[in-house]
């Protein structure tokens, strides 16, 4: 057997055998996340309800779900409060996250280790859990937060103030829920960009008397642009998706005034039981998302090329 012979059967070996030690993870991302898209995108254009979780019959109806929710003013309504709170989350948790980042790289060797495990331990926080400890922070009555605001004395006696019974501070409650838990990741991320800047451009600047703000916006920033661009991606996916904080915090209230799309889509499916309705809503919210991602895609990668 000539050697090229032998070295083609060594290299089919090795891909089967790849193909065999990755099999287990194929299956399970099958099982686990295509069937269930698949099976989303097919009852999107069906009429399957209630009644057909315990008779198994539905209907084909085409494209008249699709026409259904786009002429639904709710779906709208939330369309447009999940573009909005999606964008106050992401410029929140990206500018404070970037902050806390810099903040890391000017404190000292003990207080840094210290801020980065709290960091981590928010990270690391469950969500759900975190949502439970939030509504108890903010209970009217005897939430700690009610009380410290209390004895500020700015805004008044808060004890007794329900947070979720009122659309802006429902809002302002998951807002700061939220960015807590995101901030962590993206300062991490950021710092462990920001430590790689070569000292060599920071110290020419400084020769050329730029200041600290004048050196970050000039020499840092730039080198930082396609992290950060990526974090913000990942957090405009993230917080388009949001579900767990504002069910577990509002429910979607007060009247629906904090329903984005994640919760407007369970309602639709899981309370009113309009299950073909609900998946319509789901693969119209998948295309919108991937087309809002697909610019920062694109601009993250000519940032890349123009590095």
């Amino acid at each position: 057997m000539s050697g090229s012979k032998r070295s083609a059967r060594a290299f089919a070996d090795r891909r089967g055998m790849a193909a065999l030690l990755l099999s287990p993870a194929g299956i399970v991302i099958l099982a686990v996340m295509i069937v269930p898209i698949v099976v989303m995108i097919f009852t999107a254009f069906t009429n399957f309800n209630q009644r057909s979780l315990f008779t198994g019959a539905y209907d084909m109806v085409g494209f008249d779900q699709f026409e259904a929710v786009l002429t639904n003013p709710e779906f709208w309504a939330s369309f447009v409060r999940t573009i909005l709170f999606t964008a106050a989350l992401v410029l929140g948790s990206v500018l404070i996250g970037v902050g806390v980042s810099h903040l890391l790289t000017r404190i000292g060797g003990v207080l840094r280790t210290i801020v980065t495990v709290v960091l981590i331990f928010a990270w690391a926080m469950p969500n759900v859990a975190a949502s439970l400890v939030w509504n108890w922070l903010f209970q009217p009555g005897y939430g700690v937060f009610n009380w410290l605001l209390t004895q500020i004395g700015i805004f008044g006696d808060m004890t007794d103030t329900d947070w979720s019974a009122d659309p802006a501070l429902a809002f302002i409650a998951i807002w700061m829920l939220i960015v807590w838990q995101a901030v962590p990741f993206i300062a991490l991320t950021v710092y462990a960009a920001e430590t790689q800047v070569s000292p060599e451009y920071i110290e020419a600047a400084r020769l050329d008397g730029a200041s600290d703000s004048r050196v970050y916006r000039s020499v840092t920033l730039p080198f930082l642009r396609p992290t950060i661009m990526l974090v913000t991606i990942l957090s405009t996916i993230w917080n388009f998706n949001i579900f767990n904080q504002i069910w577990l915090v509002s429910h979607g209230g007060p009247n629906g005034a904090t329903a984005t799309l994640g919760v407007f889509t369970y309602i639709t499916a899981f309370v009113s039981f309009d299950i073909g309705g609900g998946s319509a809503i789901a693969v119209i919210t998948t295309v919108l998302l991937a087309v809002v991602t697909s610019f920062y895609i694109r601009s993250l990668v000519r940032s890349g090329e123009d590095l």
